[in-house]
């Protein structure tokens, strides 16, 4: 893939509708998969969220239902759950932090001007703002899957139609202290789906970029 440039494989990729079913992610593709999103930017490098990567049949089938039925649910090898942490609290925070003594041989004293900031301006916030400040946070994952997906190869169809009160009970998010933010389908393009043939459709660049 080394050969190939980053911005064809941009331009190959789209939001694949119709999958083949007979086809499926190899364990060294998803693991790919997997690191790129676990490598994503977050603020504060928070990572405010956790991904449910679905490969069950007898679930899926309950989430296609959740998910008006689209194909996409049932055809992909996996369906991937970005859901936000609803619980962000001291001890969210003091768990980073440990994370960080660890990976970095440092001690909490020296991260204590760290979290007294993050505390100041994410932890307290209300539990409303922070929900929402983190599905953002999972969008930003949800990209790097597009962008990974896109260079190895791999097709994603990004979803917001679903039922994210359904999820969150078929897949007991409620009980983790996490909700449904927003859904992805990894797999491989049928060769029927008709959009993969469409030219793509993007603002020209006058209109999407200012230059100051």
């Amino acid at each position: 893939m080394t050969n190939i440039d980053y911005i064809d494989q941009l331009k190959w990729r789209y939001a694949t509708k119709k999958f083949d079913s007979t086809r499926a992610i190899s364990d060294n593709d998803l693991e790919k998969l997997l690191d790129a999103i676990q490598l994503s930017a977050s603020s504060y490098g928070l990572q405010p969220y956790e991904v449910m990567v679905i490969k069950d049949e007898e679930t899926r089938k309950k989430l296609h239902l959740a998910a008006f039925e689209q194909p996409q649910i049932l055809d992909a090898s996996y369906v991937f759950v970005f859901a936000a942490n609803t619980v962000i609290d001291e001890g969210y925070l003091d768990r980073y932090i440990n994370n960080i003594v660890e990976t970095r041989n440092m001690t909490k004293e020296d991260l204590s001007g760290m979290k007294n900031m993050i505390m100041n301006a994410v932890i307290s916030q209300s539990a409303e703002n922070k929900i929402e400040w983190a599905k953002k946070q999972a969008y930003l994952a949800l990209g790097n899957l597009l962008s990974a997906a896109a260079h190895y190869q791999l097709d994603v169809c990004p979803m917001e139609g679903f039922n994210a009160a359904q999820f969150d009970e078929i897949l007991n998010l409620k009980e983790k202290n996490l909700a449904s933010a927003v859904i992805a389908t990894v797999g491989f393009r049928h060769k029927d789906d008709g959009l993969q043939h469409t030219s793509k459709v993007r603002k020209p660049k006058e209109e999407l970029f200012n230059r100051i």
